[in-house]
């Protein structure tokens, strides 16, 4: 499994090291989500997988099962291992969602992943105001410090951004949410793309200020006002992303 933060940790070419399985899992994952194994193709068979990749069948094994468990691929007797329809990829699996992260997309992808963050945080944010306990909160106000000191440096005060939605979600009691995570991440990243490559202490310091307000509400437990900040929250992400 992607480790939560190591999409945004990539911003900035900061990446996780990687085991033979897990490399041949990141390669041939983002092989089929990129077109260079396009969706029906039938994969090289297992020798030739095996050289590219330098890898046992064993490892090679493994990988095409745990990309099997993501929707991604399917096994077929006497025919080889193909690349399954889009219809059933795991789009909740983080590591499927960070291997769309610089390819071209379209707008049903896009369109898909606003409509489910406008549909599903702002209620997660309203529970979180009800049900947050006292460190959650202390949590929620270390990471807008966190923010607040990382003006010089992008990639920590995106992922401090990023833990703030993380605890949030924690905090709404609601286990659906942490399969919510890797969406929330992807779409951080299209957000902090350009600021990560060009700070700009403007929009960091508006990031701040919206924070602060989502972060009061649930400290207040004002459930209509984190549902409000958090969509003002959304707003901002997306704009920062259209304008990227």
């Amino acid at each position: 499994m992607s480790e939560p933060g190591s999409l945004l940790r990539s911003l900035a070419g900061r990446t996780t090291a990687r085991n033979f399985h897990s490399y041949v899992i990141n390669e041939i994952g983002a092989g089929v989500i990129s077109g260079r194994f396009p969706v029906g193709s039938t994969l090289p068979n297992d020798a030739a997988l095996m050289a590219e990749f330098d890898v046992s069948r064993t490892v090679l094994g493994e990988a095409l099962k745990t990309l099997e468990a993501k929707g991604l691929l399917e096994a077929r007797p006497k025919v080889g291992t193909k690349v399954a329809k889009r219809t059933r990829w795991n789009l909740y699996d983080p590591q499927v969602l960070a291997w769309h992260f610089g390819v071209p997309l379209d707008r049903e992808f896009i369109t898909g992943l606003k409509d489910m963050r406008r549909t599903v945080e702002p209620v997660a944010a309203a529970r979180a105001a009800e049900k947050r306990s006292a460190d959650q909160v202390r949590l929620l106000q270390y990471w807008i410090r966190q923010m607040e000191i990382s003006l010089a440096e992008p990639q920590n005060f995106a992922l401090a951004d990023f833990e703030i939605h993380r605890i949030i979600a924690d905090a709404s009691h609601n286990p659906f949410m942490r399969s919510f995570i890797g969406v929330i991440e992807l779409s951080h990243a299209y957000a902090y793309q350009q600021l990560v490559e060009t700070p700009d202490e403007a929009a960091f310091n508006r990031f701040i200020a919206l924070h602060r307000a989502l972060v009061s509400a649930i400290e207040r437990g004002d459930g209509e006002a984190a549902r409000a900040a958090t969509l003002a929250t959304i707003d901002e992400d997306e704009a920062r992303a259209g304008a990227a």
